[in-house]
């Protein structure tokens, strides 16, 4: 128990303590590494001369950094010291930071005091393509109902690259984009405003430390290198990327905007919550196979609120529905010696559940716009209309108490002019 208050809903109890990138508002921007605990933001730097163990007292100029870089970049030692630091300084058992009022008017902040920021500087970005539920979904839309993932959908975790340039935190709003489109067969294509403008619900994680060029991660050491998860939502634009994918896949569909919420929750505290594996028809090959439990139940919900209106949940899904883990995705990223860097984003791919209340895209939920969804107040879309929010949250269940992630943000504006 931590002497802040937390209550039994808080998404940032002493359990979880998340990391993040925050400002003070009302002062002189001065971006600095924070935790959430309860309602309030424990400044890193300044308990940095509270901080115990070699590993991490070796390398203390990281908590000074303005991003989290050079933090995601140390050993999964020194993040452990680090994480149980924390958890001390913060108990309610200990005086230090507790009984000086001093010390806890300069490190901790409410907040709804705070700016949230791009918690990394993000090299690169990949998306994965890992739900089976959504690749047959989208298979049987698509393609065969009968047979709906491609043949190699089932023996490696499909992914692309994305944009980095565009992964924004959450509050960003977001212009609806133009492209070009073919929406009649028989026609040329034109260039306009996307007009079936979609989410998609994904969690990521950032990569930890990295490998140098040519040396794969194995996938028996993967979490090693795996700092912490976030959730996000892969904006999709999916006219646009109806007409471009063929042959090379997502391109302007999927580069305008990447939503990613605030606090980076360590796979320390998402450990608790780890579950078996899904079982995988046929076995994978060995440098994809391991035996620890590495898919992880947290509870994700997707809500849209119309401009005016309170909105409403419209899918509630969970990341143990993934078929392949994210120690596979790294193994396979990094199998030709692809080097992964620190901060570097891996997204999970849209993750839907079996059933239609748990599927994490409207092309899913309106079944290719064949279907209108309800978002409150006698208001229903097939898509995302201008003027719509759109907030996921993401949390694990404990025994009283939660660790969460927080809420992902984005409001979607006009197209500009």
């Amino acid at each position: 128990m931590s002497f802040i208050e937390v209550s039994p809903d808080s998404h940032f109890p002493i359990q979880n303590l998340p990391y993040g990138i925050f400002s003070r508002v009302g002062e002189q921007e001065r971006n600095c590494i924070g935790v959430a605990i309860g309602d309030q933001v424990l400044d890193v730097s300044a308990v940095k001369h509270l901080v115990e163990g070699d590993a991490i007292k070796a390398n203390l100029s990281v908590l000074d950094e303005p991003v989290l870089n050079g933090l995601m970049g140390l050993t999964p030692v020194a993040w452990k010291q680090l994480r149980a630091s924390l958890q001390k300084i913060l108990s309610k058992d200990e005086a230090v930071l507790r009984d000086d009022q001093a010390l806890r008017q300069k490190a901790l902040v409410p907040q709804s005091q705070v700016t949230m920021h791009m918690p990394a500087n993000i090299g690169d970005y990949t998306d994965f393509y890992s739900s089976k539920e959504h690749a047959s979904n989208l298979g049987s839309m698509f393609r065969n109902p009968e047979n709906p993932l491609l043949p190699n959908w089932l023996h490696i975790p499909v992914g692309y690259h994305g944009r980095a340039s565009s992964v924004v935190v959450s509050g960003q709003e977001i212009h609806r984009p133009r492209g070009q489109t073919k929406p009649k067969e028989d026609e040329p294509p034109v260039y306009g405003p996307c007009r079936l403008l979609d989410f998609e619900l994904e969690m990521a994680f950032f990569v930890g430390s990295g490998n140098e060029l040519g040396q794969p991660i194995p996938v028996e050491k993967a979490h090693e290198h795996i700092f912490g998860m976030v959730v996000m939502n892969d904006w999709s634009a999916r006219d646009i990327q109806k007409w471009e994918y063929v042959p090379l896949g997502p391109f302007l569909g999927k580069n305008f905007a990447t939503t990613i919420s605030p606090w980076v929750v360590t796979m320390d505290a998402l450990a608790p919550f780890a579950v078996e594996n899904p079982a995988q028809e046929p076995t994978p090959l060995p440098y994809l196979q391991h035996q620890d439990k590495f898919s992880f139940d947290i509870n994700l919900s997707v809500a849209i609120k119309p401009e005016g209106s309170e909105g409403r949940v419209v899918s509630n899904s969970n990341l143990k529905y993934m078929y392949w883990t994210m120690k596979q995705q790294l193994a396979h990223h990094t199998a030709t010696g692809c080097n992964a860097r620190p901060g570097d984003l891996m997204g999970s791919g849209t993750i839907s559940g079996k059933t239609p209340d748990s599927y994490g895209s409207m092309i899913e939920l309106s079944w290719k716009g064949t279907k209108e969804v309800d978002v409150g107040d006698g208001q229903v879309r097939k898509f995302i209309k201008d003027g719509d929010t759109v907030t996921m949250s993401g949390y694990c269940q404990g025994e009283g108490y939660r660790v969460g992630f927080g809420d992902c943000v984005g409001k979607l504006l006009p197209a500009l002019e």
